[in-house]
């Protein structure tokens, strides 16, 4: 696992060969999105004391979506800490092991892709301690506020930080390449409506589920790649 600052004192990155995660801090406290896959646990807890924090300083672990590089971590980490899960309502049943993970409507490239993908361990059941709505409030960088980005899994999110012009897209958006709408989704027309939503936020930070996060002409850079995405 990598550890790449994003923001001195505020937010980091944890690369894992596939997927990644970040973390927040307000101070002490501390906010994971996303929490790598079922091994990664223990090197998310290294990577926090290396930073000089402490692990029970974690808060709340927010998942984006319901896949197993995204979940993975998060009971363990949830049941070793104290921290609560958050998970949008539609994915919460997945994450809870109550129903199945929704098969995506695969391009022909994206095949390839997705049998790499599958090489991640699954996530076991994870419980989720509060189910998010689209607009809630989060109580962490000064303001956090969920969007709904359905059409990856129908019930992805996206966490918009205003007060720090950070936004965490999940798989929403993709950057391991050219800035792209993310691979393997349920509903590509609704992902594509949901890239062109979180593009017109206009972040100057933008975390995405894979991919290096973008810092600089941030807000243009989304905007052109949603204009070009092919419904």
């Amino acid at each position: 696992m990598d550890l790449v600052e994003v923001i001195p004192n505020r937010l980091h990155m944890l690369r894992f060969p596939i997927g990644q995660a970040y973390l927040w801090q307000d101070g002490e406290a501390l906010t994971l999105v996303d929490a790598g896959n079922v091994a990664s646990a223990a090197e998310i807890e290294g990577a926090i004391r290396s930073l000089g924090l402490l692990p029970e300083r974690l808060e709340r672990i927010v998942l984006t979506h319901c896949h197993r590089d995204h979940v993975g971590a998060a009971g363990e980490l949830a049941a070793r800490w104290g921290a609560r899960v958050l998970a949008h309502r539609l994915d919460a049943p997945v994450i809870r092991g109550e129903r199945p993970v929704p098969e995506p409507v695969l391009l022909d490239w994206e095949i390839p892709l997705y049998a790499h993908g599958l090489t991640v361990p699954e996530a076991p059941p994870t419980r989720v301690d509060r189910e998010l709505e689209d607009g809630d409030a989060l109580d962490f960088g000064d303001g956090a506020y969920v969007v709904h980005a359905p059409g990856h899994t129908d019930g992805s999110i996206a966490v918009h930080l205003p007060q720090h012009g950070v936004l965490f897209t999940g798989d929403s958006v993709a950057a391991v390449g050219p800035l792209m709408l993310g691979v393997f989704n349920v509903d590509r027309g609704r992902a594509v409506e949901s890239f062109r939503r979180l593009a017109a936020l206009a972040p100057s930070v933008a975390c995405f589920g894979h991919g290096d996060p973008l810092t600089v002409d941030t807000a243009a850079a989304l905007a052109e790649a949603a204009d070009e995405a092919p419904a």
